[in-house]
């Protein structure tokens, strides 16, 4: 197969994944994973409001920059022209959420704060809805197999 014609390929299967995944989403506003992480977001502000002043410039600040960075990083990466960087946001993204969990159980463990039910639903809701969406925009077997055999001489 000459490099055009793989080229074409992959550039078309790519593309036909991409309408499939897609669907319907027009923005990244479509996409319930940044539904979700701009709730989560709000619901940190509101849980940070409770932290004494102390804290104001300090685990209240890193919360509540984790917690805008998981809806901001999804937006970017939906913004993006690759699949590659798309797929590089939405672990950027991913990595804010274990930062932002790990300071609320640092909060909580102080007596700064409680992580209630919800709040802890969200985080889980968010983490799934991100892990299925990487993984849903990862390529597929065939696909790796047609990249990988380029390569060869």
């Amino acid at each position: 197969m000459r490099h055009e014609d793989t080229k074409a390929l992959r550039h078309s299967g790519i593309e036909a994944q991409k309408m499939a995944t897609v669907g319907a989403i027009k923005t990244f506003r479509d996409l319930t994973v940044w539904q979700k992480g701009m709730v989560l977001a709000k619901e940190v502000y509101k849980a940070t409001s409770l932290m004494p002043d102390v804290e104001r410039f300090g685990l209240t600040s890193q919360m509540r920059r984790a917690s805008v960075s998981i809806p901001s990083n999804i937006a970017e990466g939906y913004a993006r022209q690759g699949r590659v960087e798309y797929i590089r946001f939405l672990k950027m993204a991913r990595g804010s959420l274990a930062e932002l969990r790990t300071q609320l159980l640092l909060g909580q463990d102080l007596g700064f704060l409680r992580i209630n039910s919800e709040l802890g639903s969200l985080l889980d809701e968010v983490e799934r809805l991100l892990a299925g969406l990487i993984r849903s925009l990862r390529v597929p077997k065939p696909m790796q197999i047609l990249v990988q055999s380029e390569k060869l001489p």
